[in-house]
């Protein structure tokens, strides 16, 4: 059984459609591919041997550009700009770990400004021939025709996702509903071939190949008896789960000893995804610890000599799974509140020391958390921990609140870099900071936590809602 990918307003890929499964992979691999095709020509022309530096820099730029999220079958006028500028977050995390590295100029600079250079130009060129390109490569495969059981929401959406899709190898020529055409109210131009008893003659005279029954869980006998009916044919069979009733974080399909299971809510780290995750967390938190070393050491100095009281605040805080970690922090504040009650930071709170307001609005007291970062108990991007007293309260008044510990908190996050810092005075600020984090918890790419980790220094002296 396979499933199918919706779409919703607040979320995008969620469950991997299965006999689209090839073109999905092309997708995401094309534009990795292109990086790694200049990457190749480049490196010939100018005579640079592909040894072992080769094959890192061939990695790491794989890692960064994989998936690609550039539409195909688009000619908008944005189009370049968004390729470029994604090409730039590239650029900028290799150059930064080169020179952090030294690695930099172990190469042949006019080879890398020709990858550099390049590398847009070519992605930008296979996207403005895919509306020509595509359909022609993919009408070489054979075409499926497809019926869908069961006429709603679900079911014209599935059509109309497959007729619209000129890299779809499958098309859908009509559907099949027990209930009467006038009762029907549905956004599809495809004809109302029968009832479900009319399937099995229709799919034995049509040569349909594949079957997509969109109907309710709880129509569950007529699915059976349907099922029963076209036992004897070849025809492939998908059910399709109504699935819009849930909020899907990284759903995906998978199986225990046999049995089909449906992960609703799962974290983006799984497999694969959560050892690039961790590599990267090393990485960019090794980085960032050699590049600010001297900036913590005066930092330290500061709060020790201006005011009493030891240079780190550990706080308790929830990581993980909700499990307690010990979040560290340069200290900003004369008091070290880590209870049941503790008071948020507010604009000009009396509470903050002389240096501790500079050091919060730029946010120099979070570099510490590097170190949490090492320890594997936080994350260089993630949602931004809270106190576990505020925690405590959130949990009960806002829903899915918990769902951010799904996922490690980071040092930054796709919240903090969109206006949702500082101070949650306010039931619906929180609401949005949450809302944030589970974008990111939807979206999360190797990409995606680059271009927050360049805008939050980009952020860090003109920040309005840092104090």
């Amino acid at each position: 059984m396979e499933a199918i990918r919706p779409r919703r307003s607040n979320s995008s890929t969620l469950i991997s459609l299965g006999n689209r499964s090839l073109v999905t992979t092309v997708k995401r691999l094309i534009d990795p591919a292109i990086a790694q095709a200049c990457l190749i020509v480049s490196w010939w022309a100018y005579g640079e041997p592909l040894d072992r530096l080769y094959v890192l820099v061939a990695v790491l730029t794989f890692s960064l550009t994989y998936p690609g999220t550039i539409p195909f079958r688009s000619r908008q006028l944005g189009m370049f700009g968004r390729i470029l500028s994604e090409w730039l977050l590239v650029v900028m995390a290799l150059g930064a770990l080169g020179w952090a590295t030294g690695s930099l100029y172990m190469f042949d600079l006019n080879a890398v400004a020709a990858w550099f250079i390049s590398t847009p130009f070519a992605i930008w060129g296979l996207h403005v021939l895919s509306p020509w390109l595509a359909p022609r490569v993919f009408a070489l495969q054979h075409q499926s025709n497809a019926i869908v059981v069961g006429v709603n929401e679900l079911g014209t959406r599935l059509a109309r996702s497959f007729n619209r899709d000129g890299m779809s190898p499958t098309k859908v020529v009509g559907f099949f509903d027990d209930r009467d055409s006038d009762r029907l109210s549905r956004d599809s131009d495809l004809p109302l071939l029968g009832a479900l008893k009319d399937v099995k003659t229709y799919i034995a005279q049509q040569r349909v190949e594949q079957i997509y029954i969109t109907l309710p869980m709880a129509s569950q006998p007529r699915i059976l008896a349907l099922l029963d009916d076209i036992r004897d044919s070849t025809a492939s069979v998908y059910f399709v789960p109504d699935i819009f009733l849930f909020d899907l974080i990284q759903a995906r399909v998978d199986t225990v000893d046999g049995l089909p299971v449906v992960a609703v809510c799962e974290s983006p780290f799984y497999g694969t995804s959560g050892i690039l995750k961790r590599w990267s967390d090393i990485v960019f938190s090794l980085m960032a610890i050699i590049l600010t070393a001297p900036i913590m050491l005066a930092v330290a100095l500061a709060v020790k000599i201006t005011s009493p009281g030891p240079v780190l605040f550990k706080q308790r805080r929830y990581g993980l799974d909700g499990s307690e970690i010990l979040v560290w922090k340069f200290r900003s504040m004369r008091v070290m509140e880590n209870g049941a009650q503790v008071r948020q930071a507010t604009k000009d709170d009396d509470r903050i020391t002389p240096v501790g307001k500079f050091i919060r609005r730029t946010s120099l007291d979070e570099l510490p958390q590097f170190f949490n970062v090492l320890q594997g108990r936080m994350s260089v991007v993630g949602p931004r921990p809270h106190a576990v007293a505020h925690n405590e309260m959130y949990r009960r008044a806002i829903k899915g609140y918990m769902m951010r510990h799904k996922v490690k908190p980071g040092v930054t996050g796709w919240a903090q870099v969109n206006g949702a810092r500082g101070e949650t005075d306010t039931l619906e600020k929180m609401e949005r900071r949450v809302e944030l984090d589970m974008h990111y918890l939807r979206h999360w790419s190797l990409k995606l936590d680059t271009k927050i980790i360049l805008k939050t220094v980009l952020l860090v002296f003109r920040d309005p809602g840092a104090y």
